[in-house]
């Protein structure tokens, strides 16, 4: 494969920096927890379903104790002690909480000992469920063979699971190697998980648990039938990120996208609840083999995609630092970055190559997530295919790892089946005809595409080191990122946020954070 000649002790510099950055958040993370984060607790200790009231049952437990003006311990140990009171398992013991019949706190039904014993059981047991996971997908790649990289990402959305799952088929058929079930308009506002199958979604379908497992089941089928398997995304992101993480790991899927800046910036989710969430829900990813998706393409939808390239590859190195602090390897860090330059602008194609080489060099291990063009994209629908087509051939040439399939109707309508059908003809006809054009091309050391690269990485150092000198909340609260500025208390969520009191417990965590 090509290569840009970097400098390696500046590659090192600009990772320990983003390394700094993220020791000063993670300082903040350990100190604190979520809503979020101890009902994904309950979610893995095997608690689901409905209260009478019809609020989550793992929301109506949690709502409960910080009601009671408790949640600085936590939702574990009182939820252990609660279970050897009632005798009964973690299901019918959050029943019969969420029905008064059962008192949180009350600890009678056994010693303190007793309770940290059951609370040992329980945690091993959510950490089980996840390694069960990882290996259970190990063994379906052992049966039909991974396809070579870049993975053809397609999307699906129509906010019908079962058509969803409909036009999954057909794109599996038509050569997709990883599915995206777009999640429902504002569902990432939402501080509970739906719960069930559903139907009426809005721009997508509803992240849920008994969702993700429909869709995995006919994967599952479809990965046997086309003898290769093929990848379940979906989000978790926004107000729940670590219960989502938790289902989805329970259900088997293969990628989330999760991000540690996207929803602060494009959802006005509050920051310290993001990096509290975020850093649980990516244990859980790491210990059930989850690819991480970043959202760095995103700012370019917002920012100057030339003059603005390097708050991507500086959001990419934090997000890589905040993703291995979270024991990700780098086989699960899906950074992302997109081809969004003005094709108006001479010689774009050549910048885009520049910024998409650039990325491979500084995460040459990591499956890298290539989004199409989308901003600049025109209702005459042949241009887009056009654009399309010459994002297809910069992302087989610098050889990236999971590429999102351009829709030529995406200026016009939610795509339909023979959309997406057209697109990936195109995705299947450059990938093979240019497969190894990038083993055969070498860039000139003093030209373009080398220079910019150097241009962008230089630009990169600089912004890590002044966000290292104010702090990342701050840098964002400044518009850093996207041209988007959010203050440190605002947003959505912050009342979910909570200091740890000294008794605070949290073993999987703990176990999960053991992991060498």
């Amino acid at each position: 494969m090509a290569h840009i000649p970097l400098n390696l002790k500046q590659i090192k510099r600009v990772k320990d920096l983003a390394g700094q950055i993220t020791d000063q958040v993670h300082g903040f993370i350990v100190e604190h927890s979520s809503l979020s984060v101890e009902r994904a607790i309950l979610r893995l200790y095997g608690v689901d379903g409905l209260a009478d009231c019809g609020a989550p049952l793992p929301n109506r437990v949690v709502d409960i104790w910080q009601s009671d003006g408790n949640i600085a311990t936590g939702i574990s140990r009182p939820f252990a002690g609660a279970i050897l009171a009632s005798g009964e398992s973690p299901q019918r013991t959050a029943e019969l909480i969420a029905q008064g019949k059962l008192l949180l706190g009350d600890y009678a039904g056994g010693s303190q000992e007793q309770i940290e014993e059951k609370e040992r059981e329980l945690s091993e047991k959510a950490v089980a469920i996840l390694e069960a996971s990882k290996t259970r997908k190990a063994k379906k790649i052992e049966k039909v063979p991974l396809p070579v990289q870049p993975w053809r990402y397609l999307i699906v959305a129509t906010g019908d699971i079962y058509e969803d799952r409909t036009q999954a088929e057909s794109a599996v058929f038509s050569g997709a190697d990883i599915i995206a079930v777009i999640r429902s308009t504002a569902q990432s506002l939402l501080d509970y998980v739906p719960y069930g199958p559903t139907t009426e979604g809005f721009g997508g379908t509803y992240a849920t648990q008994a969702n993700f497992k429909i869709m995995r089941e006919a994967l599952d089928k479809a990965s046997i039938k086309h003898d290769r398997y093929v990848r379940l995304v979906n989000y978790a992101s926004g107000l729940c990120m670590a219960e989502i993480a938790a289902c989805a790991a329970i259900e088997d899927l293969d990628v989330l996208l999760n991000d540690s800046m996207y929803g602060i910036l494009f959802r006005d989710i509050n920051m310290q609840r993001t990096f509290i969430d975020q850093y649980f829900s990516r244990l859980i990813c790491a210990k059930a083999a989850i690819i991480i998706n970043t959202g760095e393409d995103n700012y370019l939808t917002t920012a100057h995609a030339v003059d603005s390239a390097h708050t991507v590859t500086a959001s990419q190195l934090i997000n890589e630092a905040m993703g291995k602090k979270a024991k990700l390897t780098d086989d699960l860090l899906g950074l992302g970055h997109a081809f969004e330059i003005n094709p108006e602008i001479e010689n774009a194609f050549l910048y885009e190559l520049a910024h998409a080489q650039l990325a491979k060099e500084l995460f040459p291990d990591a499956p890298l997530k290539y989004m199409p063009p989308t901003k600049h994209k025109s209702t005459d629908i042949f241009y887009s295919h056009c654009m399309d087509t010459l994002f297809n051939l910069a992302s087989v040439t610098t050889g990236q790892g999971i590429h999102l399939t351009g829709i030529l109707t995406e200026a016009l309508h939610t795509p339909l089946m023979q959309d997406r059908y057209k697109s990936i003809s195109s995705v299947n006809y450059v990938f093979n005809v240019a497969r190894d054009l990038g083993e055969e091309i070498e860039f000139k050391k003093e030209g373009f595409i080398v220079k910019r690269a150097q241009q962008v990485l230089n630009e990169t150092e600089m912004l890590l080191n002044e966000i290292s000198n104010v702090g990342l909340m701050e840098s964002i609260s400044q518009g850093r990122f996207a041209d988007i500025s959010r203050p440190v208390d605002g947003g959505k969520g912050l009342d979910g946020v909570f200091k740890k009191g000294a008794d605070y417990s949290n073993p999987v965590m703990d176990i999960l954070e053991a992991v060498e």
